[in-house]
């Protein structure tokens, strides 16, 4: 695996922990946004993927989540979020170099906010599992007077059962409940990227897993077609899980993403 380095910045409500892989004469950088719950440690093979391929790439771990501060999974509004991100963003930029987004489930949620905020800093963005359109999970809980303790099914996650286990072991993964915060924040973020629209001519492309049961394909397929612009490029995976960068035909998918990535930079 590529090398790295952690770092850390103050975001909007606390010291953010980021990581950096470097690559020497890199052709793009590129930036990893995780999803929910999780962190960006967890993104190891895929930045290796994206540096084999070319590129310097940054993540960081959002606030409330991995080694950053904050409550754990506690998000009230995701607009903060998506400005921690573009601070990331800002600190890493060369102005030598394209940059492109990668956003998986909610990460491809604030990924596609930022999209919208500051698609014109972009050359490309790469949606994975992305919560779009409409999330029946997040209305299902809070229709409920209590929200229940249902974490995220680690079998979901993956055909490959070592996915899922190591997950499940992961001390840095949050493992309990929804926050209602969270839940209603992530529907009012939903309700704003549909109401700011297409991405105009920023090369996009989704890639999803057809038995993704966490954020079904058919839910997100309605977010992407408000979402996407003029260059538009879609991949889905027959059998495949929610983490199609941790399923068994990864190396497939990101063969099609850097394959992608490098047509757009």
């Amino acid at each position: 695996m590529s090398e790295s380095r952690d770092w850390t910045f103050e975001g909007h409500a606390g010291e953010l922990t980021a990581r950096t892989w470097p690559r020497a004469n890199a052709r793009y950088i590129a930036l990893l946004c995780h999803g929910y719950g999780e962190h960006i440690g967890r993104y190891e093979h895929v930045a290796d993927a994206l540096v084999r391929n070319g590129a310097v790439v940054h993540g960081v771990d959002h606030i409330g989540h991995g080694r950053s501060a904050g409550e754990r999974v506690l998000i009230t509004d995701y607009e903060p979020v998506v400005s921690d991100f573009h601070e990331l963003a800002t600190r890493v930029r060369d102005p030598k170099l394209p940059t492109v987004l990668v956003g998986h489930s909610m990460g491809g949620m604030i990924a596609a906010r930022y999209a919208q905020r500051y698609g014109h800093e972009l050359a490309a963005l790469v949606l994975s599992g992305p919560v779009l359109g409409r999330w029946d999970a997040a209305s299902g809980l809070l229709a409920s007077a209590e929200i229940p303790d249902t974490p995220i099914d680690p079998d979901a996650l993956s055909r490959d059962p070592a996915v899922g286990k190591a997950y499940a072991d992961d001390p840095l993964v949050w493992h309990g409940r929804f926050q209602r915060a969270t839940l209603e924040a992530i529907v009012a973020c939903l309700d704003r990227i549909r109401s700011h629209g297409p991405l105009g001519a920023l090369p996009t492309l989704w890639v999803h897993g057809e038995d993704d049961q966490i954020v079904p394909i058919d839910a997100t397929r309605d977010g992407i077609a408000g979402l996407r612009g003029v260059v538009f490029e879609e991949k889905t995976y027959p059998g495949a899980r929610h983490e199609v960068f941790n399923e068994t035909n990864k190396d497939k998918v990101l063969t099609d993403v850097t394959a992608f990535i490098g047509r757009a930079v």
